[in-house]
């Protein structure tokens, strides 16, 4: 997923580089033309800006589902422990 959205935003920024030699070399770059240009760069940094909230808020719940799984396997010692000490106690 993350290569994929490099990939993209590499392809558009090279889109936008081309675009502009092509149109510099033919002659100048029109006023439409140029407010092109300047919608495609800031939809480059709005998806970059995405990505990275994108990426923030997975480390934030990948660090969240490590701490469940922490006390979950806590729980399971105590749960071992608690079994072994009643299985000590005479019936």
């Amino acid at each position: 997923m993350k290569i994929t959205k490099v990939l993209r935003n590499t392809v558009v920024i090279a889109g936008i580089a081309v675009a502009t030699a092509v149109f510099s070399g033919c002659g100048g770059v029109s006023e439409a033309q140029m407010q092109e240009l300047n919608d495609l760069r800031n939809q480059v940094t709005s998806l970059e800006n995405e990505a990275n909230q994108l990426r923030d808020e997975r480390s934030k719940l990948e660090r969240e589902i490590a701490e469940k799984n922490a006390k979950l396997q806590q729980c399971a010692r105590d749960k071992a422990e608690t079994q072994a000490n009643l299985e000590k106690l005479p019936k």
